[in-house]
């Protein structure tokens, strides 16, 4: 199957005559020679045509192109001391496959600053930019690595459905959908159906999908539509179980990048490391002294804000130096339903977030799999519990302990490469204003 070559292809085929497709990335005539650099997906080729080697016809072609003319070049590879790879191809033959107009509303190239909003309303030609391909480049190994690691751990993928009949959380901040005249609603998280899927006897699953959220959220953290990748595991012990599994796919992630990605995270300026496991831990109540001992007074029984987050996870690091740690056993009465108390000290709640430099990356731990306390906690959070059967019913069947978490995608993707804003580790960002392209 043919694919593009790459600059890494081309370095083993000096002398050879190969054949080049890309888009113009700049376009140079110094007297007698022109330069080209072509473009693809798998980096930047320059192409050399010195007035006195090349035919008068392929000069006067060469000399008429424009930034991002998608064109053809077949020529032969070249040592080069003055080329940054060591080799240039000088062409025999050249073919336009596609003009571009000018003045172009973006510079792929990034000589011309654009703002946010300018390159997000042109994204086909922002994503030509190398540095913004190189995020979604890094993305996708990122996943491959989570993927890897679950696999190899016995976790297989499931698809659960993206439209759901009733809300789980409760709250407004869910996108409501006509489904076939019926009121239905996109999924915030995938998780009932992975509680249900686990009740069903598989007992390590993992989904890889999209959820919504209708959050008026102009914050650079927030998106409106995210991915994530969501495991599900029966037969714990505890949440803890659940935690050692987190930190060795997150390592695992990292870990792909850094082996498969090292041109693009250079490109990008970044600096990863594989973390060290185990992440630490922080516990409730003991995080109310923790913080009050740095000048935060966090009400019992309230949910963490972020500055109080951000000054937790500076003192995580000062004393532990990671920038990793998971925040255990919230206050359960700011937990969903479905989330299991600490039997003996009902005020709190398996429930874990994993934050990463003080930002939350993924929320989850153990489900509550007894039917009588499920069916009692939907009651104690003012539930419907009658509405709610067709998610409760399997649980009196049955239903071993389990649990799992929800992990974002684009904001560890973000956060790993210093990306201050999320919008720009998701493809085609949704927020509150953007629903195009």
């Amino acid at each position: 199957m043919h694919r593009p070559l790459s600059p890494s292809d081309l370095k083993s085929k000096i002398g050879d005559e190969v054949r080049l497709e890309g888009w113009v990335h700049d376009a140079r005539v110094l007297g007698g020679i022109i330069f080209i650099l072509l473009r693809n997906s798998e980096g930047i080729v320059q192409v050399v045509a010195p007035k006195k080697t090349v035919s008068p016809d392929l000069f006067a072609q060469m000399g008429d192109l424009r930034q991002e003319d998608v064109v053809t070049f077949t020529g032969v590879v070249t040592k080069s001391q003055a080329a940054r790879m060591g080799f240039e191809v000088v062409p025999s033959q050249m073919e336009v496959l596609s003009r571009a107009d000018v003045p172009l509303p973006l510079d792929p190239r990034g000589v011309t600053p654009a703002s946010l909003d300018t390159r997000l309303g042109w994204r086909s030609l922002e994503l030509r930019r190398p540095e913004t391909a190189a995020v979604f480049k890094i993305e996708n190994q990122l996943v491959q690595g989570f993927e890897g690691y679950l696999q190899k751990e016995g976790f297989i993928r499931a698809f659960t459905p993206s439209i759901l009949g009733g809300v789980s959380e409760g709250g407004s901040e869910v996108f409501k959908i006509d489904f076939y005249g019926k009121p239905a609603f996109l999924r915030q998280d995938p998780q009932l159906h992975r509680q249900l899927t686990i009740a069903g006897g598989f007992d390590r699953i993992y989904d890889l999908g999209t959820n919504w959220r209708a959050e008026l959220s102009h914050t650079p953290r927030h998106l409106s539509e995210h991915r994530t990748i969501a495991p599900e595991m029966g037969f714990i012990r505890d949440e803890r179980d659940l935690m050692r599994l987190e930190e060795q796919m997150v390592a695992h992630g990292v870990k792909r990048v850094i082996e498969e990605c090292a041109d693009e995270v250079a490109l990008l300026k970044s600096k990863l490391e594989v973390p060290k496991t185990p992440f630490p831990e922080v516990d409730f109540p003991g995080v109310y002294g923790t913080l009050e001992k740095l000048g935060k007074k966090l009400p019992r029984g309230q949910d963490i804000d972020d500055p109080t987050l951000r000054a937790l996870a500076g003192q995580v690091k000062e004393e532990t130096g990671s920038d990793f740690f998971f925040l255990n056993r919230f206050p359960s009465a700011i937990k969903p339903f479905y989330v299991m108390k600490v039997d003996d000290e009902p005020e709190f709640a398996r429930s874990t977030d994993l934050v990463f430099k003080g930002l939350e990356l993924s929320s989850g731990g153990q489900r509550e799999h007894r039917h009588d306390r499920i069916v009692a906690q939907i009651r104690e959070k003012g539930f419907d519990a009658k509405a709610l059967e067709w998610f409760t019913e399997p649980f009196r069947y049955g239903v071993p302990p389990h649990g799992g978490y929800s992990f974002g995608i684009e904001r560890f993707t973000a956060y790993l490469l210093g990306i201050e804003n999320i919008k720009e580790a998701a493809l085609f960002p949704r927020d509150p204003e953007r629903l195009q392209p």
